[in-house]
């Protein structure tokens, strides 16, 4: 006979409570299947386990032995279940997450410090991308959530859901010929030398696209990776910059920089999750969808979120 853990389970209420009959009634099932089974188990041990005394059934020296080992064994057999449900319920597991500078240093602090606090289990694995890199990146499967600024039409297999907006500005040093304007247009823009962020970034793709349309070619003085370093080198004027407006705000207040509307159509961005179906992500990765995006679980039952082949 082998081991099982329903024996010890058994074992167990008999030595704790000193009788076959109250152990029978607790696990509900027959004593003479209890009487059985702890049979059984000194046969498999070669020891006897239990013995009747005028205090009811106590466990002898070996007895004693294996309850200890016999708790163990079924705690960790509660364990093991406790977290596979835990995993099922998408309470514990692992989301991976790529998403643009703008959501991370914007919306996704406070966003997911709020799904932490409701799932402390699950871990979140969250990479900085550019726009075109994420979609790839969820439509290959190396992402399961993507947070990005809508471009247009998604790739195929890929399906997009809303989560935040936000608008774009320019800022300029303090004392450059541009600091009066109250607003400018990229074709004003295309005159100065720019700060970029990385190459396939969003603004630098609309930039790119307005100075093909005006017949101009976009002056990067240089590429940086984050929009600290984009005001820090706007500062000491090394040309201007674009980024969200809530942003260049805060940096305005310690920086040597102002904040100047911008009028383009893509000025007022769309920022948007992607996934490649609901349906299909594992369940702590569509918990962190729903709290992202409160209306997904309804865009799904409408059929809104099926990624077309």
């Amino acid at each position: 006979m082998k081991i099982d853990p329903v024996s010890l389970r058994l074992f167990l209420a008999v030595s704790e409570l000193g009788s076959i009959a109250a152990a029978a009634e607790r696990e509900h099932i027959a004593a003479s299947a209890v009487s059985k089974r702890i049979s059984d188990l000194e046969d498999a041990l070669r020891t006897q386990l239990l013995e009747r005394s005028n205090k009811g059934i106590v466990p002898t020296p070996a007895g004693i032995a294996l309850q200890g080992l016999s708790r163990n064994i079924v705690n960790d057999l509660d364990n093991v279940a406790t977290m596979m449900h835990n995993y099922a319920s998408g309470t514990r597991g692992l989301v991976r997450l790529y998403a643009n500078v703008s959501s991370i240093a914007q919306f996704l602090p406070t966003d997911l410090h709020g799904f932490i606090e409701k799932y402390p289990e699950v871990q979140l694995q969250l990479q900085e991308h550019i726009s075109t890199a994420i979609l790839r990146g969820v439509a290959d499967n190396a992402a399961d959530v993507g947070c990005f600024a809508d471009l247009g039409a998604p790739p195929h297999g890929v399906v997009l859901l809303p989560y935040r907006e936000d608008d774009l500005v320019v800022v300029v040093p303090r004392h450059h010929t541009l600091a009066s304007r109250r607003k400018l247009t990229p074709p004003d823009l295309l005159d100065h030398y720019l700060i970029g962020l990385q190459t396939g970034s969003y603004i630098n793709l609309q930039l790119a696209r307005s100075a093909s349309e005006h017949g101009k070619t976009v002056k990067l003085r240089m590429q940086v990776n984050s929009y600290d370093a984009v005001c820090l080198m706007v500062e000491s004027d090394m040309g201007i910059g674009i980024l969200p407006e809530r942003l260049a705000r805060r940096y305005a207040r310690i920086l040597g920089i102002r904040v100047i509307k911008l009028e383009a159509p893509w000025a007022h961005r769309k920022l948007k999750l992607c996934i490649r179906s609901y349906e299909g992500l594992p369940v702590a990765a569509r918990k962190l969808v729903d709290h992202l995006c409160p209306s997904a679980q309804a865009l799904a039952a409408e059929g809104a979120l099926r990624a077309l082949p």
